[in-house]
């Protein structure tokens, strides 16, 4: 099946679930938005260690999870709000016995606070974000869509915890996102990339912080 076939018709499906499972029946192929495991490899060796509890946030059919697996980081949950391709990721992935694969939205998660070391985003806040028509303002109900999302991230974190959240929004269009007293957090930004840059956003949370934020 050719990618064009799976497209949405408006940019704004990209935040619903019924596009997603509609695409995942019609489109079952693992498919990795902006940039793999090896090509990512480095800057999260950085961040991330072997013994880190991970959430993969809105995980999709990328194959990120499995390569990472496969590479010594086992203690992965993967969370997407569809069913469809939870269902298809666990069936495929169902010998890589201590990661999981749970129906959830990363806007109401049902995990206690405190439960990962890091949160990893490739691609699905950018997905929430494909309904804004201009780059530089972001409506509303957008930005309260993103913030209860980052609230959701920044509670199940522990609090010396870290968000990695990667995109090819620019620095000047998220940071006003990101950078919140209230998430408990500092951001730094990566860039990777030659001639089409991406950016990793490394949100690192600190005791000192954690204590503000309450």
């Amino acid at each position: 099946m050719e990618r064009d076939e799976v497209l949405p018709k408006d940019n704004k499906e990209y935040a619903t679930q019924q596009y997603w499972d509609e695409r995942y029946q019609k489109d079952p192929v693992p498919y990795d938005w902006f940039k793999g495991y090896e090509e990512l490899k480095a800057v999260l060796g950085q961040h991330v260690k072997k013994s880190d509890a991970i959430l993969m946030s809105g995980c999709g059919s990328s194959l990120l999870s499995e390569d990472m697996y496969k590479d010594g980081f086992q203690r992965i949950t993967n969370v997407d709000f569809s069913p469809e391709v939870i269902r298809l990721m666990s069936e495929r992935c169902k010998d890589l016995t201590e990661m999981s694969w749970l129906v959830m939205d990363v806007m109401k998660m049902e995990f206690p606070g405190g439960s990962f070391d890091i949160v990893l985003d490739k691609g699905t806040m950018d997905a929430v974000l494909c309904e804004q028509g201009d780059a530089w303002t972001v409506p509303e109900k957008l930005a309260a869509d993103v913030d209860q999302m980052l609230t959701e991230i920044s509670r199940v974190l522990t609090d010396t915890g870290a968000f990695i959240y990667i995109t090819f929004g620019q620095p000047h269009f998220r940071r006003k996102l990101l950078e919140k007293e209230k998430y408990g957090w500092t951001m730094t930004v990566q860039t990777i990339g030659v001639f089409f840059h991406y950016f990793v956003y490394v949100c690192k949370k600190s005791p000192s912080s954690s204590q503000q934020q309450q």
